[in-house]
């Protein structure tokens, strides 16, 4: 018998709940930051999401030294260096991101270049490339599923060379997260359930894949169960505020327990769509976790069949015999599916997306073949297991 070893480490300070953005200048205080560079998108300026921070600055010694608002969908080299220059200009000692996953990531590598100094990130690309604390960050999730605030990692396009950059380091986790219901309520029902599905796979494959541990499994469950029971009310009532935050806290935690036990085959098969096809990161999470669940089953199936309690509540996870929770937890996101797709046309198949073809099949099992997480999952995976997943997805 193997001798268990692991490791756990996420550092960031949470602050959730009522008036948590209020106390955000009182946080940079604490740490002797007086001028902030907050970086965000035009669509969370325009919500008006930026107005409850910038009053609470207000009223403080803290000031907002600029804004920028300009960080696409899709993050590049550029924009980061166009965000750092802002930041020295200003004069500026610390960074609020306020945003989705490519503002966050944003604001993670920007953060790289102002603390060491420079324009040269790409020697910063990879694991463990950093070697001292950065500069203040704060992140405020303006979307309840990346999970990014709790992360340490960061992803850049450098769009020369039509790639993605990777950048892991300890030092990129920020400082604070901090988490209030009033940043979602304007999301969308279909980015509200592509971003809470994108959560659920971070939780569940954080706690079915080769690197979970009690730590991380703690937290992917209590993510779970949180997904599961405030997904819907989310969405059938926006201005739900314990629902919001629900979900806010949910993907934080998953966001903690995968950057602790990784992901797996969802991610890799995601990853590889994404990059194909150019869908969402989370509809592309949505599109396969019951498929490779499924597949996993006959390696895993009791840990699969352990999610039923926080999936499915103690009733349904009494009424089913043990050997058949993990096909009632792969049926049970199914039903979530459809009914995610009947209430916002959130695609469960790839042909309903209308934008992927089988003739780039191969091209996604190529690229998946190569990704990181599938070193993680919990069985073994051919080119053709790839290819009989994605006839399954179609």
């Amino acid at each position: 018998m193997n001798k268990p070893y692991y490791e756990f480490f996420c550092p960031v300070k949470i602050i959730a709940g009522e008036a948590a953005l209020e106390h955000i200048p009182f946080e940079y205080q604490a740490l002797g930051a007086k001028r902030i560079l907050i970086i965000t998108d035009k669509g969370v300026r325009q919500n008006q999401l930026l107005k409850p921070i910038e009053q609470a600055f207000a009223q403080t010694d803290v000031v907002v030294a600029d804004i920028f608002d300009d960080v696409p969908a899709d993050s590049s080299l550029d924009t980061v260096k166009h965000v750092a220059q802002r930041y020295r200009d200003g004069n500026c000692d610390a960074i609020l991101a306020v945003g989705g996953g490519s503002v966050i990531d944003t604001a993670k590598a920007s953060n790289i270049l102002v603390s060491e100094g420079g324009d040269d990130l790409m020697k910063f690309a990879g694991a463990h490339r950093l070697s001292r604390a950065l500069k203040p960050l704060f992140v405020v999730p303006t979307t309840s599923g990346t999970g990014s605030e709790a992360t340490m990692v960061a992803v850049v396009t450098d769009r020369e060379r039509q790639v993605k950059l990777a950048f892991a380091s300890y030092f990129l986790l920020p400082n604070a997260a901090i988490l209030d219901a009033r940043m979602t309520q304007t999301l969308p029902s279909h980015l509200t359930a592509m971003t809470a599905m994108d959560a659920l796979t971070h939780a569940i494959e954080a706690y079915t894949c080769m690197a979970a541990n009690p730590m991380s499994d703690a937290y992917a469950t209590a993510a779970i169960k949180m997904v599961s029971e405030h997904i819907f009310l989310a969405i059938e009532q926006p201005q739900h505020q314990q629902a919001r935050l629900a979900l806010a806290q949910a993907a934080t935690m998953a966001g903690a327990a995968f950057s602790n036990s990784m992901v797996g085959l969802v991610h890799a098969l995601g990853h590889a769509l994404g990059a194909v096809a150019h869908l969402p990161h989370g509809l592309c999470m949505n599109l396969f976790l019951p498929y490779v669940l499924d597949y996993n089953k006959d390696v895993n199936g009791d840990k699969i069949g352990e999610l039923l309690l926080p999936l499915a509540g103690a009733e349904i996870y009494m009424q089913t015999p043990m050997d058949k929770r993990a096909e009632r937890v792969i049926r049970y996101i199914e039903e979530m599916r459809d009914r995610l797709y009947s209430q916002c046309q959130l695609p469960r198949t790839l042909q309903e997306t209308g934008k992927v073809s089988r003739e780039q099949f191969t091209a996604i099992v190529e690229r998946a073949i190569d990704d990181g997480s599938i070193i993680f999952n919990p069985k073994e995976t051919t080119r053709q297991d790839l290819m009989q997943l994605l006839e399954k997805a179609w």
